[in-house]
């Protein structure tokens, strides 16, 4: 029986020992990434509303137009979009954001008037209520 607690608790003091090294590792993997991932680039922060009685059909065009600028414009180094879930309502009926990514604000100012950023633009007119857009550098 002594040696059973022995064991089992050379076992326990093992696996306690082993924990914080995969822990370690994980965070410098994380770390490692935010570091890439935090070289300075230029946000641009687009947000929709749209008018009340928008089809649910017509807003997924606006969607499927705005996440096909990337492969059309290739100044563009990311997108990522989302729809409003926050339960603190503040949104004042924005409903859809969308996030791109620019190495600069010349390649910015290339997207900006760009013919299918315009194209886009004739695709989300009618729909469109309010936009707010927000640019910034990463720090």
């Amino acid at each position: 029986m002594r040696n059973l607690m022995i064991l089992a608790f050379s076992l326990l003091l093992f696996a306690a020992c082993q924990a914080p090294q995969k822990e370690e590792k994980i965070i410098e993997k994380v770390i490692e990434k935010e570091i890439v991932t935090m070289d300075k680039a230029l946000r641009h922060v687009v947000l929709f509303k749209f008018k009340d009685g928008t089809a649910e059909e017509d807003i997924q065009k606006v969607v499927d137009a705005f996440t096909a600028l990337p492969s059309k414009i290739d100044v563009i180094k990311s997108i990522e979009w989302g729809t409003n879930n926050s339960p603190e309502g503040l949104d004042q009926g924005f409903t859809h954001c969308f996030f791109l990514t620019f190495a600069s604000e010349a390649d910015r100012d290339i997207y900006l008037p760009h013919p299918d950023h315009k194209a886009f633009g004739a695709v989300l007119g009618p729909h469109l209520d309010k936009v707010l857009v927000v640019d910034y550098w990463t720090k």
